[in-house]
């Protein structure tokens, strides 16, 4: 008998024609998040379930009895309550490696616009205002042979220091759970304290996974001990940053420019002060967003779950839960 799965949100064609191979499936189509009524009535007889940043909590779990999979189409899984998922006996798996270098690329091209005032100084053409060369006032800062301090030296990490030592020639810092050896073997990496790298880097690049130890890991305290010429760039999550003390660094030269991928509200308050700095360089939450990669993040998703349903592990169990039978 065919196992019957719901895919909680748009995907791609090839996708969708590979889980109905498996599966029977019901899917929700619009590009409209589902309604929380609409995801509890397509879950309620489901075996396996896909989803993009959907909170999975008791709630949700004690309405799915016959839930097996949770498969989250994202690297991070910050929306899954991992008590609730073990108290049910239900599996959950994500999507990593297959984003890695896009994600990578992102900060790299953050860490240019920043630095070289590219969002800033477009605007200053548009509005007119090139009309001679531009004066000292409007100059940036160079990224080749700067110091390049990462927080959170995992998988995206490490690709963001081969782009930033083997394309820029950076000098790589790193500051992460344990040191990492290979890093240190291949791009010349300097381990570091949190407090040290802060001190030491011109670009800081913050990508750890959002825990309850790393809410609000850059605040007040750590944006005075980076240099007031340094540049701060966040892919990670929005809640691993105090964004009233972002703001306030910002505003008052405590460092020179930031480039944001991530908010603590998403999308971000079309009021919130960080769309006034002309030094923010923002961007909505496109780490992963490119055609590609989006196809291979919900591919392998589907993968994840149809390993599930032929009662197969799933390759990519979330460390979490790779226990559970």
């Amino acid at each position: 008998m065919r196992k019957k799965v719901f895919i909680a949100r748009p995907v791609p064609f090839q996708v969708e024609q590979y889980i109905g191979r498996h599966c029977d499936y019901e899917i929700w189509r619009s590009q409209d998040p589902i309604p929380r009524d609409e995801l509890l009535a397509g879950i309620k007889d489901a075996e396996g379930l896909i989803t993009h940043g959907t909170k999975i909590n008791e709630e949700l779990l004690s309405q799915a009895p016959g839930l097996r999979i949770v498969c989250n189409i994202s690297v991070g899984y910050d929306n899954l309550d991992i008590g609730a998922l073990r108290k049910h006996g239900v599996w959950a798996t994500h999507t990593p490696y297959v984003l890695d270098d896009t994600v990578a690329d992102l900060v790299l091209g953050l860490m240019l616009a920043a630095s070289r005032r590219i969002v800033e100084l477009d605007a200053f053409i548009r509005a007119g205002d090139w009309k001679e060369t531009i004066k000292s006032d409007l100059f940036g800062v160079d990224v080749h042979h700067a110091t390049l301090g990462i927080i959170g030296m995992g998988r995206i990490g490490k690709a963001i220091a081969k782009r930033a030592k083997l394309g820029f020639d950076m000098n790589i810092l790193y500051s992460s759970r344990t040191p990492k050896p290979e890093l240190e073997e291949a791009f010349g990496a300097g381990y570091r304290s949190l407090d040290a790298l802060l001190e030491q880097s011109d670009f800081v690049v913050l990508m750890t996974p959002l825990t309850p130890d790393t809410v609000n890991m850059m605040g007040a305290e750590q944006f005075r001990r980076m240099k007031p010429s340094a540049v701060f760039i966040n892919a990670s999550r929005g809640q691993t940053v105090d964004e009233a003390a972002l703001v306030e660094a910002l505003r008052s030269g405590t460092i020179r420019a930031a480039g944001l991928d991530v908010f603590r509200e998403e999308p971000i308050p079309p009021d919130h002060p960080l769309l006034k700095l002309p030094n923010a360089v923002l961007v909505p939450h496109i780490g992963s967003a490119t055609a590609q990669t989006r196809f291979n993040m919900a591919m392998l998703a589907a993968q994840n779950l149809v390993a599930a349903m032929r009662g197969d592990r799933p390759p990519n169990l979330i460390p979490e839960l790779k226990d559970l039978p």
